[in-house]
C-alpha cells in the first residue's frame, strides 16, 4: 500500500500487465462503492448519503496525507482544487441522486458520454481542436443516450426513474467539466492531495447544509458508510498508480468494464434486469468514446480520484 500511496514515476518499460491490473482493481472497487452508496442513498436520501461518507473518507485520508508531512500546496493548487472540488459538490449529487432512482448499469453507461462532452469543453477551455473523429463520436454517443432514454421511457418506468436519468445525464456535463481541470490538477497535486482537498472541499460544503438536512444514521448502516468511504480510497490509489505507470492510451478502453460490473452488482444486489436499449446503447457511447480517444485520449480519462 505503501507503493500505491507515493507518487511513483512514470516508466514506458514498465510491464502493461500491472499497471492494467491495478486500473481493473481499482475500477472493481469504484463499482463496489457504487453499489454501496445506492443503498445509502435509497436508505437516506443522496444528501446524506454524500455527507457522511465524505466525511468517513475525509477522516481516513487526512491521517495517511498528514502522516506524509505534506507541504502547502501552492496558489495555482488551491485555486485547482477548488474549481474541482465546486463542480464534485454537484456532480456527485446528482450521480447519487440519479442512481437511487435508475439501475445500476444504465446510470454508468449513461455516464460514459462524459468523455465525448469533455472533447468539446477542452476545446473551448483550454484551446484544443475539435477533430473529425470527436464529431463523429458525438452523434454516436448521444445516439446511444437516446436509445437508452427510449428504452426507459417505453418500459415499466416512472417519472421518478425519467428525473433519475435526467440527474445522471446533468452529472455527466458536470463530469466532463471535472475531467478538463483534472487534467491541470495532475500535474499540480499527487493522488493523495487530491484527494484529500476534493473530501475536504465537498465535506464542508455539505455541512453548511447540515442544520437543515443531515440525518444521524441508524447504527446499523455506520457499516456501509465505512466501506464506502474505504472503497473510494481504494480506487482512487490504485487507479492512480496504474495510469502513473502506463500510456493512458494503453489503459482508457478498462474503464468500460464498469459496465460490466455494474450490470453484474445491479443484478446481484437489487434484482436490476439489463435491458436490450441499455446494452445497445452503452455499445454505441463506448464505440464513440473510443472513436474519440484515437485522436485525444488524455481528455477521454473518465475515472476521478476525487470523491
Amino acid at each position: 500500500m505503501a507503493d500505491l500511496i507515493s507518487a511513483g514515476t512514470h516508466s514506458e518499460d514498465a510491464p502493461l500487465l500491472l499497471p492494467a491490473g491495478s486500473v481493473l482493481v481499482g475500477l472493481l472497487s469504484f463499482a463496489m462503492m457504487d453499489v454501496v452508496m445506492k443503498s445509502l442513498a435509497i436508505e437516506l436520501g443522496a444528501y446524506n448519503a454524500l455527507l457522511w461518507r465524505v466525511l468517513g473518507s475525509l477522516a481516513i485520508v487526512s491521517v495517511i496525507f498528514f502522516a506524509g508531512r505534506p507541504k502547502m500546496p501552492s496558489r495555482a493548487a488551491r485555486r485547482v482544487h477548488m474549481q474541482r472540488g465546486i463542480i464534485v459538490i454537484f456532480m456527485s449529487y446528482l450521480f447519487f441522486w440519479g442512481l437511487a432512482r435508475v439501475p445500476l448499469a444504465e446510470a454508468i453507461a449513461l455516464s460514459f458520454i462524459a468523455p465525448i462532452i469533455a472533447l468539446y469543453l477542452a476545446a473551448v477551455f483550454l484551446g484544443e481542436t475539435i477533430h473529425r473523429n470527436a464529431i463523429y463520436a458525438s452523434v454516436l454517443g448521444f445516439s446511444g443516450v437516446l436509445v437508452i432514454a427510449w428504452g426507459g421511457a417505453s418500459g415499466e418506468y416512472n417519472e421518478d426513474s425519467l428525473l433519475g436519468m435526467g440527474a445522471i445525464l446533468a452529472s455527466a456535463v458536470l463530469y466532463a467539466g471535472n475531467l478538463v481541470i483534472q487534467r491541470q490538477q495532475a500535474l499540480l497535486a499527487g493522488p493523495i492531495e487530491i484527494s484529500f482537498s476534493q473530501n475536504l472541499i465537498v465535506g464542508a460544503a455539505f455541512l453548511l447544509l447540515a442544520p437543515f438536512f443531515a440525518v444521524v444514521p441508524d447504527v446499523a448502516l455506520l457499516p456501509y458508510i465505512g466501506a464506502g468511504a474505504i472503497l473510494s480510497i481504494i480506487a482512487a490509489v490504485f487507479i492512480a498508480w496504474g495510469y502513473r505507470r502506463a500510456e493512458a492510451k494503453n489503459l482508457i478502453n478498462l474503464e468500460y468494464s464498469a459496465f460490466i460490473w455494474a450490470a453484474i452488482f445491479g443484478w446481484l444486489f437489487f434484482r436490476e434486469p439489463i435491458t436490450l436499449a441499455t446494452v445497445a446503447g452503452t455499445v454505441l457511447i463506448v464505440a464513440g468514446c473510443i472513436l474519440a480517444t484515437r485522436r485525444d485520449r488524455k481528455v477521454a480519462h473518465i475515472e476521478t480520484t476525487a470523491v
